[in-house]
């Protein structure tokens, strides 16, 4: 049986972001094939086990301190040593500065995947610092996959390694969607009321709800925001300020209430307006529930997933007035909106299902062999 030991920083239950579910779904959908699957992570709860978690396994080192938003971890290195001996091939989540410092500690000559979640945006002075080390580790992989052309053709850094470039974009699996039941989606409405724009996600500095609320102000449409995040005290502080009742704020929810409002939404509103937004999760949910979508253009997969009056629309960054208009020209368009919802689960089962990344990653990892 093929084994792929997977590393990033973080990873269930500590923490539930995009990359966390990416490497879920890879490692679920492996087993499926016949591979098996380790995740190395940090934790403030470490231990030296690897214990069963779904179909795969996870393992957790203690981090001992962390510095501009990167855990290190003692008992990290010769934790990945010992697991990597027994995997086929070591499967990397960038970005994660210490994980390309293990890499050469340890010694690993074994084949090497890293997927290429993100620049690094935010932390600019570091980026100086590290960017020896980070070509140094990019060189030395084997492969490097990015999920969008959009992000190839965007990504400095990415560019000087064209040819040992592959991209396979993120999919998701309906099957862990199970339908919500008739109760709780009366519950919801309720509770919300009619129609309502969407977003979910963590509320951080790259997200642009700063640019959505404001547009809240400008349309007046219901906007409901599930999540947490060091934000938050901030945008309930500045919704306040507007005066909005047209905002609800309802934290972090089961999926099972998350696959509830994906189902009564009008359509899916994202409004990130800098390059560490990647891809989007959220997107592909909404895809997946035929909903229109709004995106900022950022030269990023969230306009991959949503292409511009195909599956929805995308408006400039951080420019309330337009992000407003977007939702204007979808809320008194129903049959526009509904074509848009339609074609996004159109391409969301052509190129966005779990079970083609899932195909594609296997082809890659075989190939390496």
């Amino acid at each position: 049986m093929l084994k792929i030991l997977h590393l990033y920083k973080t990873y269930y239950p500590d923490s539930y972001g995009g990359i966390e579910q990416v490497i879920f779904q890879l490692s679920e959908g492996a087993f499926a094939n016949g591979i098996s699957s380790t995740v190395l992570a940090l934790s403030p709860n470490g231990s030296s086990d690897s214990k069963p978690f779904y179909r795969h396994h996870v393992a957790y080192s203690a981090i001992s301190w962390q510095f501009a938003s990167t855990p290190f971890s003692y008992k990290a290195i010769g934790h990945f040593k010992a697991l990597a001996a027994g995997a086929d091939i070591i499967h990397y989540h960038f970005p994660f500065p210490f994980m390309d410092i293990m890499h050469f500690v340890a010694g690993i000559k074994k084949p090497t995947v890293v997927t290429y979640h993100s620049d690094i945006v935010k932390q600019k002075a570091m980026l100086q610092l590290y960017r020896p080390l980070m070509n140094r580790f990019l060189t030395s992989v084997d492969r490097i996959v990015a999920s969008s052309p959009n992000y190839v053709d965007s990504s400095p850094v990415l560019q000087r390694f064209l040819p040992k470039i592959s991209v396979i974009p993120f999919g998701l699996d309906p099957a862990s969607y199970p339908p919500a039941r008739d109760e709780l989606l009366e519950a919801w409405r309720s509770r919300i009321g009619g129609p309502f724009f969407l977003f979910i996600g963590a509320f951080r500095y790259y997200k642009g709800l700063q640019t959505l609320l404001a547009a809240a102000k400008i349309s007046g449409y219901p906007v409901v925001l599930v999540g947490v995040g060091p934000m938050e005290g901030e945008l309930k502080q500045q919704a306040a300020q507007l005066g909005l009742r047209n905002i609800h704020f309802l934290g972090a929810l089961p999926d099972k209430d998350k696959i509830a409002l994906l189902t009564l939404c009008y359509g899916i509103v994202f409004p990130s307006h800098l390059r560490s937004e990647a891809f989007g999760i959220t997107l592909l949910e909404g895809a997946m529930f035929a909903k229109p979508m709004i995106t900022c253009e950022i030269g990023t997969g969230t306009t991959f997933v949503n292409i511009h009056h195909e599956t929805g629309l995308a408006v400039r960054p951080t420019d309330p007035e337009e992000l407003a208009d977007a939702m204007r020209q979808l809320w008194h368009n129903p049959v526009l909106a509904r074509r848009y919802g339609d074609n996004a689960r159109e391409r969301f089962d052509a190129m966005f299902t779990s079970a083609k990344m899932v195909e594609s990653y296997i082809s890659l990892y075989r190939s390496l062999l």
